[in-house]
């Protein structure tokens, strides 16, 4: 079978030919029909995040398609169920078992899961939006949710509106608050109105006069945690999602003054992503996507990585 292959940093992946996987007990093979690219693997690319295995090996961690094996001992799912892979964080970190992180993932025909990170794909969602939710969608949800715990009636910012950032506007929507969003860029902004924010700027320090219980900030690239921090009320809290920057710095007077509370957040549990997935499948979520060929992958990537791409890409290495 066809896979892109990391080989090193700075290399764009190698398209190879490896062996088709095999299923060892407890473990099933899903033929991939969507994959999400994220700009963790860009990171990844790039030197950012230093990848938990030596290559080479395969990336993508967004993946949805459908079992057409099943190892011994495998009760959750059946050859023809259409499944997505869910990357569990919560209550623990399971990366070994996470598709391109502890395991080969995605960007490949076929992948082995192991049957505990299955979740079934409701009738009504597409392939490709159960791609997407396993992490564009979950994390928002997760972090707006979970970590934000925003409430009805709050006033909620969003920093950077790209794939993570338009679900966490809308997640927040979702949720009863007012939503603002921040990003550089204007372009994003039509997005964030659509996902139902009220209004929309480009920077964070113009959120000061509406004092916002909350921000999540999906960007993360040092200024804007703390700015978040600057602007935040008193006990507010502050989420950071994005890995932008390696390091970042605050006022810590304000934190301290204001008992702001900052956190951060990683991932999802598997339970949030049958919560998203039911949202989707009730047209309270619509991801924006864009399909692009599997041959396509690379330039994909390059295009994330230059900031180009509105919401998230999709890719279909099943054709």
């Amino acid at each position: 079978m066809k896979a892109y292959r990391y080989v090193s940093q700075g290399a764009p992946l190698r398209l190879t030919e490896v062996p088709d996987p095999v299923p060892e007990p407890g473990w099933v093979v899903v033929d991939v029909e969507a994959a999400g690219l994220c700009h963790s693997d860009v990171h990844v690319l790039d030197g950012t995040i230093e990848p938990s295995r030596r290559p080479p090996f395969t990336l993508g961690h967004e993946v949805a398609g459908v079992v057409s094996a099943v190892g011994d001992g495998v009760r959750e799912a059946a050859v023809g169920d259409r499944v997505a892979v869910a990357i569990v964080a919560h209550p623990q970190v399971m990366a070994h078992y996470a598709p391109g992180i502890g395991i080969d993932g995605g960007y490949a025909e076929r992948l082995t899961a192991h049957a505990s990170t299955l979740v079934p794909v409701p009738d009504e969602v597409s392939t490709v939006h159960a791609a997407v939710a396993t992490d564009s969608v979950v994390t928002a949800h997760h972090a707006v949710r979970t970590e934000a715990g925003v409430r009805p009636g709050e006033v909620v910012a969003v920093v950077g509106l790209g794939g993570l950032g338009l679900n966490g506007v809308r997640s927040a929507v979702l949720a009863g608050a007012a939503v603002y969003g921040v990003d550089i860029n204007p372009a994003t902004f039509a997005a964030a109105r659509d996902a139902g924010a009220k209004a929309c700027f480009t920077e964070v320090t113009d959120l000061a006069g509406l004092r916002p219980d909350a921000v999540v900030d999906f960007a993360g690239v040092g200024s804007t945690t703390s700015d978040a921090v600057d602007v935040v009320r008193r006990r507010g809290r502050v989420v950071l999602v994005g890995l932008g920057s390696a390091t970042t710095s605050f006022t810590s007077g304000n934190l301290v003054r204001k008992s702001v509370r900052l956190s951060g957040s990683y991932g999802a549990a598997k339970e949030e992503l049958h919560q998203v997935l039911d949202l989707i499948g009730q047209e309270h979520i619509r991801p924006a996507v864009e399909e692009i060929p599997f041959s396509d992958l690379n330039e994909g990537l390059e295009r994330i990585a230059r900031g180009e791409v509105r919401g998230r890409l999709v890719t279909l290495p099943g054709g």
